[in-house]
């Protein structure tokens, strides 16, 4: 099994055509189909099935293009991180962000990161945090921010940066809002607007609710924190929000109060793999938001 011959499954599988694939790699038509045929006769299998000028992965085929993904993804990965070893100051960052989580202070680590090392470039995907962790699992992504940060884990390893406290929104009208603080179980005839299953910040709120004592009767279940918001302020129910959502874009009709008895919070940090190393330029990168974060928190923001 020759490289040439993967890359040239690959792009046939791609374009589901082999002259368009050859048209892309600038060979001939008969020498792709001709290592098509040498591979396919290794394996063993048919990799394709032909439907006219077109042709189909079959079922083998495409268990093969995953690995073959997969493989080429490694070797990529190899020669980046041979010319980081050589030049930590080059490479780009596939940052993961997990879906709710709001750090007002990640545009300013962005910038300042950026401002001494110009040379290192970022790749951003947002996601729930299983989500990420197979991004991870699968060598696509190597460092993530999450929030809670999941401990004990089979594949990342969690590193928390800090603590964000869980406050109550209410609208403007609501009997409790004008106290100073409210005590969770003060809610349990209330109805929650919240994030939908599977996303970390309903799962805060679960664990919060049941710890009070109580099953949260659920209004409402989305993916968007200004929606959430709206609801609220339109009366729909109440919701727990992180504290640095709390600062921005609140409608008029809203107020957020601590929470008591218990009080809420999720932990904030990054995940990163937990079978292998961090690439030179992500090495630079998490020294530097672990420093970050330690020097804004040590004095209190």
């Amino acid at each position: 099994m020759e490289l040439r011959q993967i890359l040239y499954f690959i792009e046939v599988a791609k374009f589901e055509h082999v002259t368009r694939a050859a048209e892309t790699l600038h060979v001939a038509q008969s020498a792709i189909s001709r290592q098509i045929s040498l591979l396919e006769d290794e394996l063993g299998i048919n990799l394709f099935t032909r439907e006219g000028r077109n042709v189909k992965l079959t079922q083998m085929g495409k268990l093969f293009m995953e690995h073959a993904e997969r493989a080429l993804g490694e070797l990529d990965k190899a020669k980046q991180q041979i010319e980081e070893h050589l030049n930590p100051e080059t490479g780009v960052i596939k940052l993961g962000l997990s879906t709710s989580l709001s750090i007002e202070t990640l545009p300013m680590v962005l910038s300042q990161f950026r401002a001494e090392h110009p040379s290192i470039h970022f790749q951003l995907q947002q996601g729930t945090i299983p989500f990420l962790i197979r991004l991870i699992e699968n060598g696509e992504i190597d460092i993530a921010f999450a929030a809670p940060v999941p401990v004990d884990h089979a594949v990342v390893d969690g590193h928390i940066f800090f603590s964000e406290k869980m406050l109550t929104l209410l609208p403007r009208d609501h009997p409790f809002s004008e106290q100073s603080w409210i005590s969770l179980k003060q809610l349990k005839s209330e109805r929650f607007v919240t994030f939908r299953p599977g996303l970390s910040l309903q799962e805060v709120v679960l664990k919060a609710c049941q710890q009070a004592g109580f099953k949260p009767k659920i209004a409402f279940q989305g993916d968007d924190m200004d929606t959430i918001k709206g609801l609220v302020a339109a009366g729909f129910g109440v919701a727990l929000i992180p504290e640095h959502v709390s600062a921005r874009n609140l409608p008029p009709d809203v107020v957020t109060i601590p929470i008591r008895d218990p009080e809420v919070s999720r932990s904030v940090g990054v995940i990163t793999p937990k079978n292998r190393k961090l690439a030179p330029s992500e090495q630079i990168f998490y020294q530097f938001i672990e420093s970050f974060y330690d020097r804004l928190y040590q004095f209190g923001q």
